[in-house]
């Protein structure tokens, strides 16, 4: 009948229905079991780590100090006048080498020369006046002798004749002064150097010992180098040399390296003079003066120079690779080291200054300590590691 379910049908769903549910099971069970496939081993728990290490030793250092400074001329002489007139030539040409006693202008002479010449016409008027006080003198010598003359007469010819002789001395005198104003008509250079610019033109009219000098003569061959050091920096440097921890640099103290405005190295060593006995007020600092050689005159005046001296030595120092030191947000410095175990360990350390690509180490740091230099992202403090040594390109070697 139509909407009735037989037998046959009813048995037939139920099968269906139980191999479906057979189906399901069994693709359940293949997938929890994989399929058959192999289940993957865990991944093995990882060995220690690589670094590249460099051993440190120790060793003198001399401690070098770059200081700023300017060049200064070792000679200066400005130009000025002895005698007033009118400037007729100039005799030098301008930035010229100039050597000492070169004419460099040249004032008229005519009114000296006159002066001159008066001045020998009564240097012979007085000679003969001495002349003929001595003739006097020398007969009035011989009548007093035979008791011709008073000695009054005899006395005022002795005067006359001292007399004679001091008027030549004072015509001399006035003759050598005229000669002396002539000759610095003829204006000469004091120093040897280089000269600048003119001041003056020919037609100037000039006074002896005026204030405005006519040229100046810089002597820049050799040049004195003023460099600044802090008293706060001498003091540490005395005080450490007072305590045995440095030691003189000898005769390396003296030796003085230039750099250049440029960055380029000076080729020429200079000499360290002296050193002021006073602090600058204003600024704290000492001076000192050094100079050196200029054959080339490269180094003019006024030029900013930086100066390295040897100050001191460091007995048996320690020198760190800049690499293998980092600075926590504090500011202090530190190194990763590789201790006896192969453990690493994270040491803080006092560094002095950068010497080359290395640091000076006052505390921390010891000779024999392996520093490590390469891998230190891959480690951690207390880190089980091996060791090899730093590549050449990765330090710099520690002696």
């Amino acid at each position: 009948m139509p909407g009735t379910t037989t037998p046959f049908h009813g048995k037939l769903f139920s099968d269906r229905l139980r191999s479906t549910a057979v189906l399901l099971l069994a693709v359940s069970a293949c997938g929890l079991a994989g399929c058959g496939q192999k289940t993957a081993a865990p991944p093995p728990a990882p060995g220690p780590v690589e670094v590249g290490i460099v051993t440190l030793t120790a060793r003198d250092v001399v401690l070098a100090t770059e200081l700023s400074g300017r060049t200064v001329a070792y000679r200066v002489a400005e130009v000025r006048p002895q005698a007033a007139g009118i400037i007729q030539r100039r005799l030098f040409v301008e930035g010229a080498q100039v050597k000492a006693g070169d004419p460099l202008y040249q004032i008229d002479p005519d009114s000296y020369r006159a002066v001159q010449q008066r001045a020998e016409a009564a240097l012979q008027r007085t000679l003969a006046s001495e002349k003929v006080a001595r003739l006097k003198a020398n007969r009035f010598q011989d009548l007093i002798a035979r008791k011709l003359i008073s000695q009054q007469d005899y006395d005022d010819a002795e005067a006359e004749l001292n007399e004679a002789v001091a008027g030549v001395a004072v015509a001399q005198a006035e003759r050598d002064v005229a000669r002396i104003n002539l000759e610095y008509t003829t204006i000469r250079a004091p120093i040897s150097g280089r000269i600048g610019r003119s001041l003056v033109t020919e037609g100037a009219l000039v006074e002896a010992e005026q204030e405005a000098p006519l040229a100046v003569i810089q002597q820049i061959d050799p040049l004195y180098v003023d460099i600044t050091q802090s008293s706060i920096d001498l003091t540490r440097l005395k005080r450490d040399l007072a305590a045995g921890r440095l030691a003189t640099a000898g005769e390396r103290a003296a030796i003085m390296r230039l750099v250049l405005e440029d960055g380029s190295q000076y080729a020429h060593l200079g000499t360290l003079a002296f050193s002021e006995v006073r602090v600058d007020e204003t600024t704290g600092n000492v001076t000192l003066r050094g100079t050196v050689p200029n054959p080339e005159q490269l180094l003019l005046p006024g030029m900013f120079v930086r100066a390295s001296l040897d100050q001191a030595v460091r007995r048996d120092a320690v020198l760190a690779p800049q690499k293998g030191v980092s600075f926590d947000y504090t500011g202090k410095a530190f190194a990763m080291l590789v201790g006896a175990d192969n453990k690493v360990e994270r040491r803080f350390i006092h560094v002095d200054r950068a010497i080359g690509d290395q640091w000076l180490v006052l505390e921390g740091l010891a000779a024999g300590d392996q520093v490590v230099l390469e891998g230190l992202q891959k480690i951690r403090e207390g880190a089980e590691v091996t060791t090899v040594p730093a590549t050449a390109s990765g330090s710099a070697e520690a002696h």
